[in-house]
């Protein structure tokens, strides 16, 4: 045998060893232990009801780093910019009843946010407008900027609606619910 037929032979070997899963074979879940995290959220959402839904991305980074990261090392910040700031306001309290306990409890758990001086004031804000929760910057794009300087990883929380399995399994008649 030549060293080709040898090395062809180890690498078919080889390779069949490994090709053994397959398309109905479960995923895995591996539970990565994450160290402290520094993320910056970017908020700049077209409805105020957006930023408050918005606010499940936070509490869900917050319970994954609970369970699997060093929570207490870690820091989040949230800088709103967009139409969100009028449910982030005092002043529409009435309309958004339930958004200074979403804002408490985050920022409780060390959550800060942030919102633009300018952004505020081009909806019709003054700086003391907002929570007592919240610091008033002078600006998103330093204030993002400064993070990223600092290391901070970059998220942008994009919102869509939710599909459901159900919702799929409508739409694709061949695909079944067991």
């Amino acid at each position: 045998m030549n060293v080709k037929t040898i090395l062809a032979a180890g690498c078919m070997v080889l390779g069949s060893s490994l090709a053994h899963a397959g398309p109905d074979d479960p995923s895995k879940f591996e539970a990565v232990q994450y160290g402290a995290q520094k993320f910056v959220y970017d908020f700049n959402f077209a409805t105020p009801q957006e930023g408050l839904g918005a606010l499940g991305f936070i509490r869900n980074h917050i319970k994954a780093l609970k369970e699997f990261g060093d929570f207490e090392k870690s820091r989040i910040v949230i800088v709103a910019h967009g139409n969100e700031l009028h449910a982030f306001s005092r002043e529409n309290k009435a309309a958004f009843p339930e958004a200074y306990a979403a804002f408490k409890e985050l920022t409780d758990q060390g959550v800060e946010i942030h919102i633009c001086r300018n952004a505020a004031k081009s909806r019709g804000y003054d700086p003391d407008g907002f929570y007592d929760v919240m610091t008033v910057v002078p600006a998103a794009v330093i204030d993002i900027a400064r993070y990223a300087g600092e290391g901070y990883g970059y998220i942008y929380p994009a919102q869509f609606a939710k599909v459901t399995r159900e919702e799929i399994v409508a739409q694709y008649p061949e695909v079944d619910m067991e």
